[in-house]
C-alpha cells in the first residue's frame, strides 16, 4: 500500500497520486513530496528508486529487517533507520517496529510494516502547518518527533512499573518470586529499549550538523528539541537499568533478613522445648531421686518446666528473638 502527499509552498495541495508522478512534481522548485510504503518488497521500491535515484544499498537496507538505528549519507539522499517502541499495558511486553526513510532535498519516502501507525506522523504534520514551508526537513522532523516521543512515553511507563515493585518490597508480604520474575522482564524490556534509544543520539546529532545541506536552518531548534528528548530518554533508560538492579539486590537482602529472622525464631523455640525435655528426662531416670514416686515430686518437675520455659521466653522476647 502506498500513500502520497504533495506540498506546494508549504501547503498541502494533493494526496494519493501515483508514484510515477513524483519526478514530475519535483521539477517544481516549491514542491515537496512524501510517499509512504507499507511492507514493500524490492520490486515495490523499484519505481521510487528510479524516480529519486536512490542508492541500491539503501533500498536493500529498507527491504531487509533488523537494521541498527542509523543515518547513512549518500550523494543525493539520506537513509534513516529507527525503531518505534511501545509498552503493552496488559501483557507488559515491549514491542519494536522498524521504520525507515529516504530523505532528499524535496522528498521523503517512509517504509514501515503495518504495525506502525503512520497517521500519528501525518497528524503531527497537520498540527504544525506553519513549519511545512521547510519542505523535507519538516517531514523528517515530524517522523523523528513521533518516534522519539514514543521512546520517552515508553520510558515513563517502565518507570511507573518499577515504582509498583518498589512498593511491593516493603508492604510486609512475601513477593520474592513475583518481584524476581517481573524484574527480569523489566530488565529485558530495558535492554530492548536501550538498543532502540541509544543510537538515536548519533542519528539526530548528525542531522544537526551544518554540513548536512538537506536540512533547513529554520528547523534547527526543532531538531534540537528532539535531541534533548533523545538525551533524556537515554539517561532515563540507563538510570532505570540501575534501579532494577537495585530492586533485585534489595529483594535478595530482604529475603535473607527474613530467613535469618525465621531461623532465629525456630532456634529460640527449640531452646524452650529443650528445657522440659531435659527436665522430664532427668526425672525419668531409672533410679530413686528427690520426690521419687511422690505427688510433690510431680508438681516440682512441672514447676521447673514452667518456670524455666517462661524465663527463657521472656529473655528471648526482650532480645527480639521471638
Amino acid at each position: 500500500m502506498v500513500t502520497t502527499r504533495l506540498y506546494r509552498a508549504g501547503k498541502l495541495v494533493k494526496t494519493d497520486f501515483p508514484v510515477s508522478e513524483i519526478s514530475d512534481y519535483l521539477t517544481e522548485t516549491d514542491a515537496t513530496v512524501w510517499a509512504d510504503f507499507t511492507s514493500p518488497t524490492a520490486d515495490d521500491l523499484a519505481s521510487i528508486e528510479e524516480e529519486l535515484n536512490l542508492h541500491n544499498l539503501a533500498v536493500e537496507d529498507a527491504v531487509h529487517e533488523h537494521q541498527r538505528p542509523k543515518l547513512d549519507r549518500y550523494d543525493t539522499h539520506l537513509f534513516l533507520a529507527a525503531y518505534a517502541v511501545s509498552l503493552d499495558s496488559v501483557t507488559k511486553e515491549l514491542s519494536k517496529v522498524e521504520v525507515k526513510a529516504f530523505v532528499t532535498e524535496r522528498a521523503v519516502v517512509t517504509v514501515h510494516p503495518e504495525s506502525f501507525d503512520i497517521t500519528t506522523v501525518t497528524q503531527r504534520w497537520d498540527s504544525n502547518p506553519d513549519l511545512a514551508s521547510n519542505g523535507a526537513s519538516f517531514l523528517l522532523w515530524g517522523l523523528l518527533d513521533v518516534i522519539v516521543d514514543g521512546h520517552f512515553n515508553t520510558v515513563q511507563d517502565l518507570d511507573a512499573e518499577i515504582e509498583t515493585y518498589e512498593d511491593l518490597l516493603f508492604d510486609g508480604k512475601n513477593h520474592g518470586l513475583e518481584i524476581q520474575r517481573n524484574s527480569f522482564e523489566l530488565r529485558k524490556n530495558l535492554v530492548l529499549l536501550r538498543r532502540a534509544v541509544l543510537p538515536m543520539r548519533e542519528v539526530v546529532n548528525t542531522l544537526m550538523r551544518r554540513d548536512i545541506e538537506l536540512m533547513r536552518h529554520d528547523m534547527a531548534p526543532y531538531f534540537q528539541d528532539v535531541y534533548d528528548h533523545v538525551l533524556r530518554a537515554t539517561e532515563w533508560t540507563e538510570s532505570l537499568r540501575d534501579l532494577v538492579a537495585t530492586i533485585l539486590d534489595t529483594n535478595l537482602s530482604i529475603q535473607g533478613n527474613r530467613m535469618n529472622l525465621i531461623m532465629k525464631k525456630v532456634t529460640s523455640w527449640a531452646a524452650i522445648i529443650a528445657v522440659p525435655t531435659a527436665i522430664t528426662g532427668f526425672f525419668g531416670q531409672n533410679l530413686r531421686f528427690i520426690g521419687f514416686a511422690t505427688a510433690w515430686g510431680t508438681w516440682l518437675s512441672i514447676g521447673l518446666i514452667l518456670a524455666t520455659s517462661l524465663t527463657l521466653y521472656v529473655s528471648f522476647k526482650r532480645r527480639d528473638w521471638l
